[in-house]
């Protein structure tokens, strides 16, 4: 029996093992910028959605509550703009990185099938197409591919490790040329919520899609705007019959989000102010590290929204990675996102404002 895990790449973070031992041993301990990992509370009224629900004895449905879809298209209308969106439109999932690993396996793809995503980009989305056996293509525009043989086509706006953003021209245009030839859009919108220089738009807006979600879905997930990774909370939303057939499978699988999380997604998107509150701890960390960099040498690109800044000494990053691990601060090498990553570092502001602060000294 051969194992699947051979068909995947070597698991990239245990390659920054070495370098986050050199940064644990500077006198006033790490400053860890390489996972985008919340640090900040659980906003309290999630929480206790959280608690109220915990007595929940019986199985939950894959397809989610009443309340959690009513809440799904009823924040996907207010914040994303889409219209006439009904039941059968939405899917909670077990968190973004399930769906996104699990979803070319689940759309039946396999040998002869090919998957495409951006050259520089989340590594899940090639472990993804590894999984079930497709052939990863990666692109610059994806409307220069070559069409034939393309099942799946994912798209990130904003861009994780980039931090840059498909305009609304840009997504109808690469919509446009998907549906002509009968390729499946998945727009994993994930930081949606954290524009700083750009107001990223989502493919289910009418400008995008024109009022139809044939052939297109989006990805969100609760993580970053609601400090929930740990509660694995995510959803899909569009073509309803790409959506009903995901729910057949997740139903034979038993993907169930669990009920308690479920009614904390139900208050997390219900409420804006925290999303706001916590919009500006990532600005202010946001700026003053971009400050810290940009006097130190390092040159920011895009980064435009999301979570990272994606900096460059025009060096080799892991010669970067070793420069900041020296200083006890540890950073992402861009190269675990492609090869066209391998002068940049992913540095993610998601430290406490106390381990910020810290940062901006050794670089100061």
């Amino acid at each position: 029996m051969s194992a699947v895990s051979s068909r995947l790449p070597v698991f990239p973070w245990d390659k920054l093992e070495p370098y986050k031992k050199t940064a644990l041993s500077h006198p006033d301990g790490i400053v860890d910028l390489s996972v985008g990992t919340p640090v900040d509370p659980v906003p309290a009224l999630i929480q206790e959605a959280l608690v109220a629900a915990a007595d929940s004895p019986g199985y939950p449905t894959v397809w989610g509550t009443k309340e959690l879809r009513d809440a799904l298209t009823g924040w996907c209308e207010r914040r994303l703009g889409a219209v006439d969106l009904a039941h059968e439109n939405v899917l909670p999932v077990v968190g973004s990185k399930e769906l996104v690993a699990w979803l070319p396996t689940q759309l039946g793809l396999g040998a002869g099938d090919r998957v495409a995503y951006p050259r520089l980009a989340y590594p899940t989305y090639e472990v993804g197409a590894r999984l079930c056996g497709a052939e990863a293509v990666v692109y610059d525009d994806p409307t220069e591919l070559d069409p034939a043989g393309l099942r799946l086509l994912w798209l990130n706006s904003p861009s994780n490790p980039t931090g840059k953003v498909l305009g609304k021209d840009e997504l109808t245009r690469i919509v446009a040329w998907a549906r002509e030839h009968g390729i499946l859009v998945f727009s994993d919108e994930c930081y949606l919520e954290l524009g700083w220089e750009a107001d990223p738009v989502s493919v289910l807006h009418p400008d995008v899609c024109g009022g139809s979600y044939e052939g297109i879905v989006a990805v969100h997930s609760l993580s970053k705007r609601s400090n929930l990774a740990g509660y694995r909370a995510a959803f899909v939303a569009g073509d309803a019959a790409v959506l009903g057939e995901l729910l057949q499978i997740r139903k034979h699988g038993g993907m169930m989000t669990a009920a308690p999380v479920q009614a904390a997604t139900v208050a997390a998107l219900g409420d804006d102010a925290h999303v706001a509150e916590q919009r500006e701890r990532y600005a202010a960390r946001r700026a003053a590290l971009r400050a810290a960099l940009e006097a130190h040498g390092f040159r920011i690109e895009h980064s435009e929204a999301s979570l990272y800044l994606w900096a460059t000494r025009d060096e080799p990053c892991w010669e970067t990675v070793a420069y900041l691990a020296e200083k006890g601060v540890l950073v992402a090498p861009g190269d675990f996102y492609g090869e066209a990553g391998e002068r940049f570092v992913r540095v993610a502001f998601t430290a406490t404002d106390e381990r910020v602060e810290a940062a901006l000294k050794r670089l100061g």
